[in-house]
């Protein structure tokens, strides 16, 4: 027995889709399960659709997830560039290994199982669009009586000319005549394909000296021996073409096993998910942001949005794959022993945007105390407030779990931090306004600080009968001034006040809406004195 060797082989062509991270995982789960080795390969064939800073994307997404290769370009966070003992198939670049194709490519053509093609795009282009308006499918095969050109069909002196003299010919497989291809996915199962549907596919590129996928990626893993191919099920097509590519070569005893992934869905009907969707839907599908170089669009990521890594990690595991248990939680280690390929289904699996939060929400509960504070202390410095870390760690034991990100610590308490300087309408959250620029127009009126006419106007005009009674007032004010914070119930009670009232007059003064945390919670943090000051702050603005 061979051991397990998986690798994850992306191409640099943009930033790395949350699916790709998912066939990374999964190969990652797989090998460490096995006890084998997970490589990291790069796939830059196509150099036309290269994107400058896509492979440090890659490699710094998978950094993120906890994912590190064994083997590859980058090896336990270093860059790998030459063989040695312990990475022995260096370079892990494709277009580093564009001397090793030509050679494989040309044995094929030596064996009859390729061939030199000559034909232009436009030649191409005439001959589809001929089959098309015949009402039929293009399929370029050497078979076929359209007039192509190739080292099959021309003299052998005019294969030489063209050979010499052109720079844009291409060498084919040539696809077996009346075959049937036998295979075995691990997830799909049986599959045969009759190859007279199948096309005889660009293996090699005069133009650029560099394979295409189908010769590069089958010549890479055998050289580097791999065990098992587990990749996305948009490779399921070219299935048949690779167990015949291993065939022409005669190396069936190493060929690899085979598992085709189900894909990643919109959450709302059927179709693979995209950057649109998020866009549409506002969750990113990218792990980390990702600014195009050509255009300068940015693209949310996972990571910058707030999310912890091993809970992207864990929500991705989940996505077409079940541990046949009720068990959703699983750190990475308890995913390497859970995981099984058995276990991954064939149809595609919606993503749902609002089991990723509770994902984070779950990761952030389990997070102590001290570690949320050491996240949250540059958020608050960045807002200009400094805090003692003992302070800032009872507040966020406080609120937790409340919270799904980070970041909603100040949404939630940053009235514990800063006195709020306007009182916002019912069930709209204290702090959101009061951080809008100034209007300059009405700076010199003492209101402008407080006022804002999109929140706190109607809230007098429809709410203030709730809260802002002067009556109301006067008892909320008479309970905060005689009595402590844990006895405040206690004194609006033996003194007949509605209790209601006067508790959400007490909450809106203290923290600017009508909603929030327990006052005596808030008057723990900032204090008897601190909230006195804010009452009568609220008194003096609005009237």
């Amino acid at each position: 027995m061979s051991k397990t060797r998986v690798r994850f082989a992306p191409s640099p062509t943009g930033p790395l889709h949350m699916g790709g991270v998912r066939t990374a995982l999964y190969n990652y789960l797989y090998a460490k399960q096995h006890g084998g080795d997970f490589i990291l390969r790069i796939e830059d064939t196509d150099s036309n659709r290269f994107v400058p800073g896509a492979e440090q994307y890659i490699i710094e997404a998978l950094r993120w997830c906890g994912i590190y290769p064994d083997e590859g370009v980058d090896a336990d966070g270093k860059i790998v560039e030459e063989p040695s003992e312990r990475h022995p198939h260096a370079p892990y670049r494709q277009s580093q290994r564009r001397v090793i194709y030509r050679k494989y490519a040309e044995q094929l053509v030596r064996s009859g199982h390729a061939y030199c093609a000559f034909d232009t795009a436009e030649e191409l282009e005439k001959a589809r669009a001929e089959a098309e308006g015949r009402g039929e499918t293009f399929i370029y095969n050497h078979l076929s009586r359209t007039g192509l050109r190739n080292s099959l069909t021309l003299p052998a002196d005019e294969v030489q000319r063209l050979l010499e003299e052109r720079t844009d010919w291409t060498i084919r497989f040539r696809m077996p005549e009346g075959r049937t291809v036998a295979m075995d996915d691990l997830i799909r199962g049986h599959i045969e394909v009759d190859t007279a549907t199948l096309d005889d596919k660009v293996l090699w590129k005069r133009a650029d000296e560099l394979p295409t996928y189908h010769l590069a990626n089958i010549v890479d893993d055998h050289l580097m021996e791999i065990t098992e191919v587990i990749r996305g099920e948009e490779w399921l097509p070219s299935l048949p073409l690779h167990f015949l590519l291993y065939e022409a070569f005669g190396w069936q005893d190493s060929q690899p096993r085979f598992a085709h992934l189900p894909l990643l869905l919109k959450p709302v009907g059927n179709g693979k998910l995209s950057k649109r969707d998020g866009d549409k839907m506002g969750f990113p599908v990218f792990p980390l942001r990702w600014t195009s170089p050509e255009t300068g669009e940015t693209s949310r990521g996972y990571r910058e949005d707030g999310y912890f890594p091993d809970a992207f990690v864990n929500l991705l595991a989940m996505l077409g794959w079940n541990p046949g248990t009720e068990q959703e939680i699983f750190s990475l280690p308890e995913l390497v022993e859970a995981f099984s390929l058995e276990k991954v289904g064939k149809s595609g699996s919606k993503f749902n945007p609002d089991k990723a939060k509770w994902f984070n929400k779950e990761y952030l509960r389990m997070r102590s105390d001290s570690e949320l504070t050491a996240l949250f202390l540059p958020i608050l410095q960045e807002k200009g407030i400094e805090a003692a870390p003992g302070f800032v760690e009872g507040i966020v034991g406080l609120i937790k779990e409340r919270a799904t990100f980070v970041q909603d610590f100040w949404t939630i308490a940053s009235y514990l931090f800063i006195a709020p300087s306007q009182f916002a309408d019912y069930g709209v959250k204290a702090g959101a306004a009061s951080e809008k620029p100034a209007d300059p127009k009405r700076a010199a009126d003492p209101r402008a600080k407080v006022w804002d006419d999109a929140a706190t106007a109607p809230f007098l005009a429809k709410d203030v009968d709730k809260f802002y009674k002067p009556e109301i007032f006067a008892a909320a004010l008479e309970a905060m001034e005689q009595a402590e914070p844990e006895g405040l119930e206690d004194y609006i009670r033996d003194h007949g006040m509605p209790m209601g009232k006067v508790m959400n007059c007490i909450r809106l003064a203290l923290s600017g809406a009508s909603s929030g945390l327990g006052i005596s919670d808030i008057l723990r943090f900032i204090g008897k004195e601190e909230g006195l000051a804010r009452m009568h702050y609220m008194q003096e603005r609005l009237g």
